[in-house]
């Protein structure tokens, strides 16, 4: 199993690290080895989140996501992406913005490539940020079975029967960055984060015009996050066609999210978009797909249930580092370790809940009803 999933991104890892040879030498090599590790390091709640999501889409559209999706990642986010927030921040068309990025200039000086992507992280960060932090609020201020830290997420779940209060807590986080924030980026900030809040809102509630349980009959209105019924025989009913496309949408949505930190912080390690693109795309999109897939194919969340919570907690801590970063500089490798941490807790917590369960005899697994 683990061969059959990792094999075509070993070899695809490999390509891309002799590309990066050929392109710029031994060092381009390291370079591009280095991005790629780092963001492999960083992305393990991405990963955890992703396969929860791409469990409940039928096959199809998860080989949608390993192609379609990996084009998305590597040629949208990791290329047109930063070239996008460059024209537009600049006021100069895509073909002047390649021209710039393709000089490699260095990042702390004023009119490079490297220099004006990091003079829009305020707006980038505030978009990524609010976006993030809805998926963990609307994830803990849901009522459910399971908890991982009772002490806190038992009073959020009271909290999240106010009607609105995921959206309530967000505008406040949102006034918030936005009022503590330079003068001359309040506006900015309230813009890009109120555009991240309502493309969560849209995506998501587009979810509830589509059938995503399967069964032909919609009755949910949280159908794009929920889809968890159980068939009589105690498989998951696979979401398709319009359904899976929404979770598809939202997929790619949090995917992009957990990644503009990353883009970002990249130019600190080069400024040469040709070893951004092959570091971070080639090699760290294609494994955190890989190991996505695994997750889903080895039933892992179902196995360690605290798994959901830990990466929601890391969504969390991400999405209050982004609207931080907006006014202090954190390194990204304390963004990392944080998410790791919470990981392996909620691992760790997982394996312990399941020798206590097998040595009561109860099961380990969540047990759901029709």
């Amino acid at each position: 199993m683990f061969f059959k999933t990792f094999g075509w991104s070993f070899a695809i890892t490999a390509a891309a690290l002799v590309t990066a040879f050929f392109y710029g030498g031994i060092e381009a090599l390291i370079l591009c080895a280095i991005l790629g590790v780092l963001e492999i390091s960083l992305s393990f709640d991405n990963a955890v989140v992703n396969a929860r999501i791409l469990e409940k889409m039928s096959p199809f559209w998860q080989k949608m996501f390993l192609t379609v999706g990996i084009l998305i990642a590597v040629v949208g986010m990791r290329i047109v992406f930063p070239l996008v927030i460059v024209g537009v921040t600049a006021s100069m068309n895509p073909i002047e913005a390649l021209r710039l990025a393709l000089e490699k200039g260095d990042p702390e000086q004023p009119g490079t490539y490297g220099y004006l992507l990091h003079e829009a992280h305020p707006q980038i960060a505030a978009f990524g940020g609010m976006f993030l932090l809805m998926i963990f609020l609307d994830f803990m201020f849901e009522d459910r079975d399971i908890r991982w830290l009772r002490w806190i997420e038992a009073p959020l779940a009271k909290i999240g029967k106010l009607n609105g209060a995921s959206l309530i807590a967000g505008l406040a986080v949102l006034l918030a960055a936005a009022s503590l924030a330079d003068a001359e980026h309040t506006t900015d900030i309230f813009v890009a984060g109120s555009a991240g809040l309502i493309t969560y809102l849209l995506v998501t509630g587009l979810g509830g015009l589509f059938d995503v349980d399967g069964d032909g009959d919609f009755d949910d209105e949280d159908a794009i996050k929920r889809v968890e019924k159980k068939s009589g025989n105690g498989e998951l009913v696979k979401a398709t066609g319009k359904a899976a496309f929404m979770l598809f949408l939202y997929l790619e949505m949090i995917d992009a999210s957990f990644s503009f930190d990353g883009v970002i912080g990249a130019f600190a390690i080069t400024s040469d978009p040709i070893i951004i693109a092959l570091g971070l795309g080639l090699i760290g999109a294609i494994f955190v797909r890989s190991l996505t897939v695994f997750l889903v194919r080895q039933g892992t969340l179902d196995e360690f249930v605290y798994l959901d919570h830990g990466a929601h907690w890391a969504i969390g801590a991400l999405a209050a580092i982004l609207l931080l970063t907006i006014e202090l500089e954190i390194n990204e490798i304390i963004t990392g370790l944080i998410g790791v941490v919470f990981i392996l807790a909620s691992l760790i917590s997982s394996i312990v809940r399941n020798k206590r369960s097998a040595s009561s005899g109860t099961p380990t697994k969540p047990v759901y009803s029709n």
